[in-house]
């Protein structure tokens, strides 16, 4: 880290008067080399990537400000900051996110799970508290990597859970994560596109999604970040963004079984068109419209109330 920051290929270099690289200079000098490179919040993602390295929580760091880092631990930061640098997701970079009360391998094979994710999964929960003495079964369409289907396993009343994508890769790293958490036993994973890999019959009392909701205009102008690394595939859908959210709705019914819920993720602008489209469709209830932390609306749930066989 010698001369110009906007050269960092040559090999990490003692700080001036030949000390060592402590904690607190590392981070200062890495803070500035991200900023310079138009990354905003770099200090955190600093953080993140020099705690992870050296085992240790990341406030742990303010109390360690003086720790020398090791020229292995040098070797080890500085391709994960030049990643950074190249605008790499910092959880692409650590392999790890926090979701929920999980930690989930993560890595380019699916999206990285969001904030707002979790506030759907929160959603289902608070409805199906309310269904005591039902045994209960959910269906998580397009799961990623297993977020959605292993928080409702660990956090729900479940005692079925079937959770699908149509990537290979991304049901791959799903189930990765269920082995690694220990809940290999509690959710089935399935292959396919929409509700293809579901068996004839199949009844559930939660059918969930986040599904592929950004326009193609949308993706064009998304951080580098999202745009540059993450699946494409998971993220666009045609129709203004609705097509693969329409079609969850209008399928849904063949697999909701009397009584069950509808939950979807949406994105900005698209709640209302959703809801309006659940009216539309005989057998759902009053679909209700929930706002985010950032108050927008994000997450669509509706009811599935068959009339009964005359």
């Amino acid at each position: 880290m010698k001369g110009t920051r906007s050269v960092f290929s040559d090999p990490v270099d003692p700080p001036p008067q030949g000390t060592p690289w402590t904690v607190l200079h590392l981070l200062r000098w890495s803070t500035d080399y991200l900023k310079e490179k138009g990354i905003g919040g770099g200090r955190l993602d600093v953080e993140h990537l020099l705690a992870d390295i050296l085992g240790m929580d990341r406030l742990q760091l303010y109390l360690h400000f003086d720790r020398p880092v090791s020229p292995e631990e040098l070797d080890t930061f500085k391709p994960r900051l030049l990643d950074r640098a190249r605008r790499k997701p910092l959880q692409y970079i650590l392999g790890k996110t926090s979701f929920r009360e999980l930690s989930l391998r993560t890595d380019p094979r699916a999206l990285i799970p969001r904030p707002e994710t979790e506030e759907l999964v929160e959603a289902v929960l608070g409805r199906v508290q309310e269904w005591d003495g039902r045994a209960l079964s959910a269906l998580d369409i397009g799961t990623g990597s297993g977020a959605i289907a292993l928080s409702l396993a660990l956090e729900g009343p479940f005692e079925r859970i079937v959770a699908t994508d149509r990537s290979e890769d991304a049901l791959a790293l799903a189930q990765e994560n269920a082995r690694e958490l220990g809940l290999q036993d509690r959710v089935t994973f399935r292959a396919g596109e929409g509700l293809e890999p579901l068996e004839a019959g199949e009844r559930f009392s939660v059918v969930v999604s986040n599904p592929p909701y950004v326009t193609e205009e949308e993706f064009e102008v998304l951080e580098p970040e999202i745009r540059s690394w993450e699946p494409r595939d998971a993220l666009v859908a045609s129709e203004g963004g609705m097509s693969v959210l329409l079609e969850l709705v209008e399928g849904a019914g063949s697999v909701l079984a009397p009584g069950g819920l509808l939950a979807l993720e949406v994105g900005s602008g698209q709640a209302q068109g959703v809801a309006e489209r659940i009216r539309s469709v005989s057998g759902f209830g009053a679909p209700a419209v929930l706002r985010d932390l950032s108050r927008r609306d994000r997450i669509v749930l509706a009811s599935w109330e068959p009339p009964a066989p005359s």
